[in-house]
């Protein structure tokens, strides 16, 4: 009797040869956004997201988004997977997500799915599993599906215990305590997540799979589970810095020799934080999937992640510390399909627009061939190869004296991209946008090519340029007032050249609106001296005083024979948005219970009892509700946002942004 292994084999061999791609398409020349980082519940919503599908399809062919079914939490990153079929989130509903979906495949932009099924969370106990119904058909996992040694053997005690029964079978990779690894050779787990998977793009409409965790079953797996859901995108998290390591993980995904997933570049990604946080540019030529021909199509390379990224100061994880511009623009350079971080998106977009443009105008794809053109601690230089031209890219603190034959397109801090110039066509030096009436947009146009008379034709009504169109001398800074389809050729020979097109959209200023709300609090027991506060607000759990243990508060106001200390908060109008405390002293140690989901003014007295080891708060905000405004305290949150209501870290000139409810302008 065939094995249900065996019977799988055989379906995916046959599968294999009518799909179009293998694990990851062919000089695949996409670029990969992925749609959210830690704690993004309020900033990635279905919603927000889908608002932004336009600019989005513009630069990604990919949008990799988190894990959608329903976990049984109300926030949730969707790593604690319970459910499979119920697709509503911490992110939104399923209709919101279909539409997201939707939207975006109609725009050219398919949607990757997290698909975390190494391990599930549990209903009751530590061994049920929920029952779900799909299509008439219903799918449950049992007791029996756990792996032997599951958390170190005590599920299994516990499981005996309890009489219940694990699985026989071992676990395939790693393991992870946090709850139940499954048993990828149980015919049943295959069932469920066959059926998952298959759900995800033939129901739902996902493009590919992002599979979680990777090391904890074994790579045929992701094979037949491709193979049966008929995905061309596949991409497996195989968290290890050894290049051998990730490509034995890519090899055990083959089906008839072909590999059925591609793999996430860590060791890529270390050389990036390497370069940067040891100062040596030159570690930036270290070894990463992408640089071995033979594997570089199955690499997607990142600079920073959700799980690498600075989180705050009590997780600070394992960021880079610097210069992460010149870090997509080296990855932007390279073979493989880059996957830009949405954090690097959303505070550096004008920039990487403009990288992922220059790899579009050259032709770089995932399987692209360059030579090392220089190195040295202080820089890092590769010419790379496109179907349409060649770039050479520069990172690191050097002064080059250009070739004759390449052409400066783009500089920023640490980086610069030239091109060789028998490409022969325009370069727009401003990505596509959205921008607020009353700016000015510049624009810079160079000229790519090899012949010394080259002029660049334009017309801004959207039409095609012509040889009597407007014509400017390579150089020339175009400036863009309002809502503009510009369109670029290159003249030479009275002839024009491999039009470029851009889009200039501008729209009055969308004014967000807050309300001041205040939190007094009295140290009436003393316990606490002198008074810290640490704040934490919104649905990301954003640090309004800083790291532990926060501020210490100075502005008071007497009442009678009590002192309030103050804090003023902006609250933003109708979002999802609450602020919440810890009060502490000098150094941390001592404190209080939390006290979470102020919306308006608040009261609080800080008691000598304790609840465990923490000192309890009084909420006394009905008895004190009349106290007077407090006039010498000022709003604390100083924030600014740009017009789409997200938080900015740094601001430029001649950009319009939102602090405390007030547009303001950067002179």
């Amino acid at each position: 009797m065939k094995t249900f292994r065996s019977l799988m084999l055989m379906l995916a061999v046959s599968t294999a040869s009518n799909l179009q791609a293998q694990g990851w398409p062919e000089n695949y020349d996409g670029v990969m956004l992925q749609g959210f980082y830690w704690d993004s519940y309020s900033a990635t919503k279905w919603t927000k997201l889908e608002a932004q599908a336009d600019e989005i399809s513009n630069y990604f062919s990919l949008l990799w988004v988190p894990q959608s079914a329903y976990t049984g939490s109300s926030t949730s990153m969707g790593y604690d997977p319970l459910y499979y079929f119920d697709q509503r989130s911490s992110f939104g509903t399923e209709e919101q997500l279909r539409s997201l979906i939707s939207t975006l495949k109609q725009k050219g932009t398919g949607l990757i799915a997290d698909v975390v099924v190494n391990h599930r969370k549990n209903v009751s106990n530590w061994v049920d599993f929920p029952a779900e119904t799909y299509k008439g058909v219903t799918y449950q996992m049992q007791s029996t599906d756990i792996v032997a040694d599951d958390d170190g053997g005590d599920t299994k005690t516990w499981a005996t215990q309890n009489g219940y029964s694990l699985s026989s079978n071992k676990d395939e990779g790693e393991g992870w305590g946090g709850m139940r690894d499954l048993d990828h050779k149980s015919a049943n787990v295959q069932k469920n997540v066959l059926a998952y998977t298959k759900f995800l793009v033939d129901d739902m409409g996902y493009t590919g799979f992002r599979y979680d965790m990777v090391k904890g079953f074994n790579g045929s797996h992701v094979a037949d589970y491709n193979v049966n859901a008929g995905v061309r995108f596949s991409v497996g998290e195989y968290w290890d810095g050894n290049v051998s390591a990730v490509t034995n993980w890519i090899n055990n995904t083959k089906i008839n020799n072909v590999p059925q997933s591609a793999a996430f570049d860590f060791p890529f990604r270390y050389t990036c934080r390497d370069a940067v946080n040891n100062k040596n540019w030159g570690n930036l030529k270290n070894a990463a999937v992408n640089n071995d021909t033979n594997y570089r199509r199955y690499a997607v390379t990142f600079v920073e992640n959700h799980d690498t990224e600075y989180r705050s100061a009590t997780a600070s994880k394992d960021p880079i510390k610097a210069d992460t511009v010149a870090l997509n623009a080296w990855m932007l350079a390279m073979p493989g399909t880059p996957c830009v971080f949405l954090k690097h998106w959303t505070d550096c977009k004008e920039e990487i627009k403009n990288l992922i443009e220059a790899r579009r105008l050259v032709g770089i794809h995932s399987q692209s061939q360059y030579a090392e053109w220089m190195s040295g601690t202080a820089y890092v230089g590769r010419t790379v190869t496109g179907t349409r031209g060649t770039l050479r890219v520069l990172c690191g603190n050097y002064t080059y004296n250009v070739a004759a034959n390449y052409i400066e397109i783009l500089s920023g801090k640490n980086y610069k991209y030239y091109v060789l110039n028998t490409l022969e066509a325009p370069w727009i030096g401003r990505g596509s946008g959205t921008y607020t009436v009353g700016e000015t947009v510049k624009v810079p146009l160079v000229a790519v090519s090899a012949a010394s008379d080259a002029k660049l034709v334009y017309t801004i009504d959207g039409s095609t340029p012509t040889t009597t169109s407007a014509s400017v001398q390579s150089g020339t800074e175009l400036s863009i007032t309002s809502t503009t389809v510009l369109k670029v050729g290159l003249l030479t020979n009275g002839e024009v050249k491999n039009i470029q097109s851009r889009t200039y959209t501008f729209q009055e200023a969308v004014t967000s609106e807050y309300y001041t709300a205040t939190m007094h609090v009295c140290n009436q027991s003393g316990v606490l001296n002198p008074l810290f506060a640490y704040v934490w607000a919104g649905p990301d759990n954003e640090q309004i005083n800083g790291g532990w243990p926060g501020k210490k508060l100075t502005n008071t106001v007497t009442e009678g024979n009590l002192t309030w200390y103050t804090q003023s908060f902006q609250i933003p109008k109708n979002e999802d948005y609450a602020v919440n405390f810890v009060f502490t002293t000098t150094g941390g140690g001592t404190q209080t219970v939390d006290v979470t989901g102020m919306k308006a003014d608040v009261y609080y007295i800080i008691n000598s009892t304790k609840s465990g080891n923490k000192y309890t708060v009084t909420d006394v905000t009905s008895q004190y509700s009349d106290l007077p405004a407090v006039s010498t305290s000022t709003p604390t949150d100083l924030s600014v946002y740009d017009l789409l209501g997200r938080r900015v870290t740094e601001m430029k000139k001649g950009q319009i942004y939102l602090q405390r409810g007030k547009k303001i302008l950067i002179k």
